[in-house]
């Protein structure tokens, strides 16, 4: 006799995606964790703990990850950063995602997810969406009616200079929306590089720039090997430098004294001048050296344009140099994505990162480098349900792991009831596969109270005549989508047959 329970939330699947209607006063339960394994430099192994200080890639649906998740990082989550299907007009720009919604379909996909992305957000937490012509603008929309007292700047960013060709236009750039809480100063500087960075003399000039307007801005900057390497005292009001540089053993003493010989003064007050040294350059002259500033910071703009953007070279190509043979279309470039991160944690070495469209593993490979680059403690959580989560996600991620030497992070999957019966029946290519599958559903599978039992077998016939298409579709329906996954409410129940082992995981996890 199949099993029966009845639900407490309605769910819809449109073409393999599902769109959740929630019934009121009803809500999404935290779901049971299983086949935990640790990976680090040294390989995978079983994992034996885990707690909200570990890298987690969680295996299943997203949506139903981020609930679970929710019990333990509601406002903590620093930065959000996702890249999710699309939905292009056409089967032009298809990968491994399902891209066939149509709009409102979409529109509502996000909408469930990015609601519960909101509750994850810290106070100063930031949310960075990409995303291309297709539904920009719509998206946009959602994103302003669901994060009502943020700001969404859209910033262009230059991914494919060959361009894909449209009827009118060849396409070179996406999107990405970033949106964070108005009115706060939530993304950090941008490094320039040294070709971009505008130089100027330390030293005054012009009006009110001589030594006697600032007596604590006259004193010598220690040059040694054409480097900075100290500030000396300042100097007394009666004594006078010999010359604009002067020489003692194997160390230079410059003075902020011009070319005409008039003692002026530096930008800054012997006090303050170390907080800017690393600003600061030596420049040879006639006279000996001089000092110049400059820096090497400055605001982001709003299109971003380097050849490290470029999806193929530094997507594609990257993504098959970490994973040999490995299917993975479109990946984003690295640079892409780590320049986004970099843009809000740069400086927060303890943030917490969240990737619920996880892809290739393009985020977590990006907090690995930042980490690796400034000696971070930044972590990652990655969800992803697709079948590419075993042979690209995870292998990627733990291939950065090995060459960085450093990091690791715990794979486990949200416990499967009758989701390994949706994945069959969209992974189906013959009614023969489907009529093997019914046949096991009806003996495992947990059936939606609804169906009349006594009719489907008095319509067989007619159920065989279907199209393919129309058999997944019934079967879809069939399964009661509230049991897709167990519920960490029922980790003692039986019938689920939880081990031990991850009854005992679950329970770190979920009260760390």
């Amino acid at each position: 006799m199949p099993r029966v329970k009845t639900p407490r939330n309605d769910w819809d699947y449109h073409k393999g995606e599902e769109v959740y209607l929630t019934y009121e006063g009803s809500r999404f339960k935290v779901k049971v964790l299983s086949n935990f394994r640790k990976y680090d430099k040294g390989g995978d192994k079983k994992a034996d703990r885990i707690s909200d200080a570990d890298n987690l890639i969680i295996k299943g649906n997203n949506l139903l990850s981020l609930k679970s998740l929710e019990k333990i990082y509601r406002g903590r989550i620093k930065l959000i950063y996702i890249d999710p299907p699309y939905n292009p007009e056409s089967n032009s720009n298809t990968f491994c995602y399902n891209n066939n919604f149509n709009e409102s379909t979409w529109l509502t996909f996000m909408k469930n997810r990015l609601e519960v992305a909101r509750s994850l957000l810290s106070k100063d937490g930031v949310l960075i969406v990409a995303i291309d012509k297709n539904e920009h603008i719509e998206l946009g929309i959602l994103i302003k009616e669901i994060f009502i007292e943020h700001e969404l700047h859209c910033i262009t960013i230059v991914h494919n200079p060959r361009g894909v060709q449209g009827a009118n236009f060849s396409y070179t750039h996406e999107y990405a929306l970033f949106v964070f809480p108005r009115g706060k100063k939530a993304i950090g500087d941008r490094k320039i590089s040294d070709d971009e960075i505008d130089w100027s003399p330390l030293r005054n000039w012009g009006g009110e720039s001589e030594r006697s307007d600032a007596k604590n801005c006259f004193y010598p900057i220690i040059v040694q090997n054409l480097k900075i390497v100290g500030f000396g005292d300042v100097l007394d009001e009666n004594s006078h430098p010999q010359s604009q540089t002067e020489k003692g053993g194997d160390k230079y003493f410059v003075w902020p004294i011009d070319k005409n010989g008039v003692e002026r003064k530096w930008r800054y007050a012997r006090q303050s001048v170390e907080e800017v040294q690393n600003l600061l350059r030596v420049k040879k002259t006639k006279m000996g050296f001089d000092i110049e500033i400059g820096k090497d910071f400055g605001n982001y703009k709003t299109v971003w344009i380097d050849p490290r953007y470029d999806a193929n070279e530094y997507g594609t190509e990257l993504v098959k140099a970490l994973v040999p043979g490995c299917k993975f279309d479109f990946p984003k470039s690295l640079y892409n994505v780590y320049d986004c991160l970099y843009a809000v944690v740069a400086n927060d070495k303890e943030a917490i990162v969240l990737d619920f469209f996880a892809g290739s593993g393009t985020t977590a490979h990006a907090v690995l480098d930042l980490n690796k680059e400034d000696g971070g403690n930044r972590k990652f959580i990655l969800c992803e349900q697709m079948h590419y989560i075993d042979s690209v996600t995870k292998k990627r991620v733990h291939a950065v792991i090995k060459n960085n030497k450093d990091g690791s992070f715990v794979f486990c999957e949200l416990m499967q009831l009758n989701e390994k019966f949706a994945v069959q029946i969209q992974e189906a290519k013959t009614k023969t596969e489907i009529a093997h599958i019914w046949e096991a559903m009806q003996k495992t599978a947990f059936l939606s109270y609804r169906i009349d039992f006594k009719s489907i077998d008095e319509n067989a016939s007619a159920f065989e005549a279907l199209s393919m298409e129309d058999q997944k579709r019934f079967l879809m329906e069939v399964l009661d989508k509230n049991m897709l996954y167990v519920n960490y409410s029922d980790i003692n129940d039986a019938d689920y047959k939880v081990s031990k082992e991850d009854k005992m995981l679950n329970r770190q996890f979920y009260s760390s």
